[in-house]
């Protein structure tokens, strides 16, 4: 998913749709809450919980063992169109299913619809959106918001750009999340950000510049 194509998609579909919506069920448009959801939207791993309390490492293997699992149970359990998807070789997607620990045939139990995370993660989103403007809004107004957010979920994720990202993509939108993030919360102090996370001083620099992290 480029950032080009989600820009659109806020710009185009989604950022009409959410002030049409809050037109209908509140009567007003309300800016704040309006941007406040297309933060959420904007991040490209929606529904995923970037973990900073653990170590860098220990995170990102958390972070690809959920990515990787989501995609086979959204794919019939299907091992290959999953490392087709994420651009992957079948040797390589097994080395990764075993190195994290996955158990294929459970997940195989338990299957969802193609974009059931992302809806979940959307309607969750949403209702913790409104929770900060309670005070503000019209009690039945609001009441009648709630109980629209399925449908309102659902059809903000038909609006999001279909592709998923590949195996290095994620990862690397993953590193980036979590490093802005947790630099953020040492207040860009560098040595304690790195020793906080395990990281080597020089690793945690190069990557900032790699993936172009900036304050």
């Amino acid at each position: 998913m480029s950032e080009e194509t989600l820009e659109k998609s806020l710009k185009e579909k989604i950022e009409p749709y959410l002030e049409e919506t809050m037109q209908k069920f509140l009567g007003i448009k309300v800016d704040e809450l309006e941007k406040d959801i297309t933060d959420k939207i904007e991040k490209k791993l929606i529904g995923y919980t970037i973990h900073t309390e653990l170590p860098f490492k220990l995170a990102k293997n958390l972070f690809k063992r959920e990515f990787i699992q989501r995609i086979i149970q959204t794919h019939q359990g299907n091992v290959s169109e999953a490392a087709k998807l994420l651009g992957l070789d079948r040797r390589s997607i097994h080395r990764e299913i075993k190195k994290l620990n996955i158990d294929v045939k459970k997940l195989r139990e338990k299957m969802y619809k193609i974009g059931y995370f992302k809806k979940e993660a959307m309607d969750a989103a949403l209702r913790k959106s409104l929770d900060t403007y309670k005070s503000i809004l019209h009690p039945s107004k609001l009441k009648k918001f709630y109980e629209e957010i399925p449908l309102i979920s659902e059809n903000i994720v038909k609006f999001l750009p279909k592709k998923i990202m590949t195996w290095k993509e994620a990862a690397e939108e993953f590193e980036k999340l979590y490093l802005k993030k947790i630099l953020e919360e040492n207040k860009w102090n560098l040595t304690q950000t790195a020793k906080q996370i395990d990281l080597r001083y020089e690793t945690l620099i190069r990557k900032i510049k790699k993936l172009n992290i900036k304050k």
